[in-house]
């Protein structure tokens, strides 16, 4: 008898893949809650009741949902190079981050990483730490001044003042709440359900940021090309690939716009829910806390890095709870198999980090915060490859993964060391999960100046 797991594809029998109705997709695409409601609900619920792989469609639109670490290796590693990165993301943010690194696909895609990673070796990450920690002193500083203070608020400030002095060698100053607010229009309108260039409609505001955001970079482009500086932007307009390639002004601009985004809004979104689970968790803003006095240096840097365990652990766990991108879209350029269902040509495919963070199959306990759960001899992360997915994977792998972690361990190690801080008991943060998963309420923490 021949095993059908030898078996090739077409002499395998395949499964009909569960139709879950248009129904829940309608009412995910006309919704007008933007993520709000809990998204995590909605995919257990469709993996619960379909299995590990479901189909809803509308019209000529079929979106996949792939559940699962296995689902998740097959789809981000895509070693037979069938999923494609651009074509989804394209139609959810093209017009609002065109050619971003994530909107690339196969050579062109590694052509511009590979100059970008120029960016990112271990020694300007080095650089960019002892440019970024008196930032943080001096940004932190006043915060337990403020009557009301929000975390995500204030994480938003810090973390855009950040990328601004490292990626584009520039001090924001009162500047600052005016630059969040075009971030948060293009992230906005990259969401918006009605797409039309009408005054007054968020995705208009988006399209007159990016407009706003384009004339800023490229009005900058021929200085930083005449004199070379430390910051991102500088790099990317000297950066040369072994090829001697380099990026066109109007690529330097895309990238520029995407990464300023990506960088300051996801480590705000982490930086958040972190401070949320301290403050629910007191025992664990102790142990941190000793753990970062212990090492002596009130400033972090880039060797420190694997020096502080329980930061470490509690950083990961936040992220298995709280994914920054909650769900990763691909589109097929190929039918493919996945555990014997036929996945069509061109359909949306999605994995989702958040659901599989949440699989108890893979987590004890997994609606639990347990950064213990990352130390030896445990390390339920690695029961499987791909159980533990906050950046990604594969190609598309997020570069600047160690940048994030970097900047999020040096703001929370003089955090720690700064202040105690608290929220009322049974407060429970009102998380909107998408595009960026953020608190809706901005996280009020009571802030405790220690002595």
């Amino acid at each position: 008898m021949t095993d059908t797991a030898d078996a090739a594809p077409s002499q395998r029998s395949t499964r009909t893949i569960p139709n879950a109705g248009i129904g829940w997709l309608l009412r995910e695409l006309l919704s007008r809650d933007g993520g709000r409601v809990d998204m995590l609900v909605r995919l257990r619920t469709l993996h619960a009741r379909h299995g590990a792989a479901v189909m809803q469609r509308v019209g000529p639109f079929t979106m996949v949902n792939l559940f699962g670490p296995d689902a998740n290796r097959l789809v981000l590693l895509d070693r037979d190079r069938i999923f494609s990165s651009k074509r989804p993301w394209d139609q959810i943010m093209g017009q609002i981050f065109p050619n971003g690194l994530l909107l690339r696909d196969g050579d062109e895609h590694k052509h511009h990483r590979k100059i970008m990673h120029e960016a990112f070796t271990r020694p300007v990450l080095r650089e960019y730490g002892a440019r970024m920690n008196p930032m943080i002193a001096t940004g932190i500083a006043d915060w337990h001044q403020r009557p009301e203070f929000l975390a995500f608020d204030a994480f938003k400030e810090l973390t855009l003042a950040i990328a601004a002095s490292i990626f584009v060698g520039i001090a924001l100053g009162t500047d600052t709440g005016r630059m969040n607010a075009v971030f948060e229009d293009l992230v906005a309108a990259s969401m918006s359900r009605i797409r039309l260039r009408i005054p007054g409609l968020e995705f208009y505001r988006g399209l007159k940021g990016r407009e706003l955001m384009s004339d800023y970079f490229r009005g900058m482009i021929a200085q930083r090309r005449a004199v070379p500086s430390a910051d991102m932007f500088s790099r990317l307009c000297h950066a040369v690939s072994e090829d001697g390639d380099r990026f066109a002004d109007q690529e330097i601009v895309d990238h520029m716009i995407f990464l300023m985004m990506a960088a300051h809004d996801t480590t705000t979104s982490s930086l958040t829910s972190m401070t949320y689970e301290l403050a629910k968790h007191p025992e664990w803003q102790d142990r941190v806390r000793v753990e970062s006095l212990a090492l002596g240096k009130p400033q972090l840097e880039l060797d420190d890095l694997e020096d502080l365990q329980s930061l470490t652990w509690v950083m990961k766990e936040t992220l298995r709870r709280y994914p920054p991108l909650p769900v990763i879209p691909r589109v097929a350029a190929q039918a493919f198999e996945f555990e014997e269902y036929r996945i069509p040509r061109d359909a949306m495919v999605v994995v989702a980090p958040i659901h599989t963070h949440h699989m108890s199959e893979w987590w004890d306990d997994p609606f639990c915060f347990d950064p213990e759960r990352f130390a030896p001899p445990r390390q339920e992360d690695e029961r499987h490859t791909h159980s533990w997915v906050p950046f990604g994977g594969g190609v598309h792998l997020c570069i600047g993964m160690r940048f994030a972690e970097m900047q999020i361990k040096a703001v929370m190690h003089q955090l720690v060391q700064r202040y105690r801080w608290s929220v009322p008991a049974g407060y429970v943060m009102p998380v909107q999960q998408a595009p960026i998963s953020k608190p809706q309420d901005g996280l009020p923490v009571q802030l405790t100046r220690l002595a």
